[in-house]
């Protein structure tokens, strides 16, 4: 946990929160949306130290006692809503941690903040609960909202909201950032932050995984090969990725960055700007085999794949298309 200084991107996000609290117009609910990984909860800790601070500034000042409280997760007045249930959050829960308990005045300070995280697992009944606290809230109370999913969340609820959407952050940034905070070299951080398509936790996840390392070195045997291999020999390529309980979608994201550079490499000749830059002479063999066409194809083969297996389509079907589309161009 740190403050807004700490967080990589999602600079409008940021500068949002920090007008607010220096005009004094900080609102009473908040939904801080977009997929995992992407800094929600980063957001929120960093908008508590701000708002809890003593010192009272625009950012937490990491050194107060309050900011000490807030980091150590033992501020009274942040409270993160606890639950029994894995995939859910039940009516109960909001009465007890949140309805019941807004009436009691801060201990320390001027704010008292609730803050539900995956607030897409609200029952209807828990929204229609928490929704009478958003309308009629005490002074002092804020309640942000993190979700993944906000499609889920009622529309009484998110028309009582600020709503801050979350925004992928740009790769260069997270390449950056994670040579300097993993030390890694200049080629895997390009990997991990192409790969990452502008998630900050996935490009660190990423960057701290050898299962990745591994995925990636699978992938690359695979397009090195595929002119050379017969497609079922390629469905049995694919089997072994799920035999090792790999990710499959993270599989063929890799596929996508690796066409992209072809492509990329096709249009400009410049080996600068590749994400797979130690691969460039193979990169330079398949675009000059490839037709423009060809490559996009593939690529859209791909993104096609990807949403078969997220429809949950028969995975052999769909990889033997993709790998034949593949093989053909």
């Amino acid at each position: 946990m740190g403050n807004f200084q700490n967080i990589i991107g999602h600079g409008n996000v940021i500068e949002f929160l920090q007008k607010s609290i220096e005009k004094n117009k900080v609102s009473h609910a908040y939904i801080i949306s977009g997929e995992k990984g992407c800094g929600k909860k980063k957001i929120a800790d960093s908008f508590c130290l701000a708002l809890e601070c003593e010192k009272g500034g625009i950012d937490g000042c990491m050194e107060c006692h309050s900011c000490k409280q807030v980091l150590a997760g033992t501020h009274p007045d942040v409270i993160y809503l606890s639950r029994e249930k894995e995939n859910s959050i039940g009516v109960e829960e909001v009465r007890a941690q949140i309805n019941n308990d807004v009436q009691i005045k801060p201990y320390n300070d001027k704010y008292k903040i609730y803050i539900i995280e995956d607030a897409h697992l609200l029952t209807v009944q828990a929204q229609n609960a928490l929704l009478k606290t958003i309308e009629e809230p005490p002074e002092y109370v804020i309640i942000l909202l993190l979700t993944s999913n906000s499609e889920r969340l009622l529309p009484t609820i998110i028309s009582r909201c600020v709503t801050l959407n979350l925004r992928p952050v740009n790769t260069d940034k997270i390449k950056n950032y994670l040579m300097q905070e993993f030390k890694i070299p200049d080629y895997k951080a390009a990997v991990c932050a192409a790969f990452s398509q502008g998630n900050v936790g996935r490009a660190i996840r990423l960057a701290k995984s050898d299962d990745f390392n591994e995925l990636k070195d699978m992938a690359l045997r695979l397009v090195k090969y595929v002119h050379d291999m017969e497609v079922h020999e390629m469905v049995e390529y694919i089997h072994l990725v799920q035999e090792k309980k790999m990710d499959l979608s993270e599989y063929l994201d890799l596929l996508l960055v690796w066409y992209r550079d072809v492509l990329m490499f096709k249009t400009t000749t410049d080996a600068n700007r590749l994400i797979f830059k130690e691969e460039v002479t193979e990169i330079k063999k398949q675009a000059s085999h490839s037709s423009y066409g060809g490559i996009e194809a593939i690529i859209e083969a791909v993104k096609t794949a990807k949403s078969r297996l997220e429809a949950r389509v028969n995975i052999d079907l769909t990889m033997e298309l993709l790998l034949s589309t593949m093989k053909e161009n």
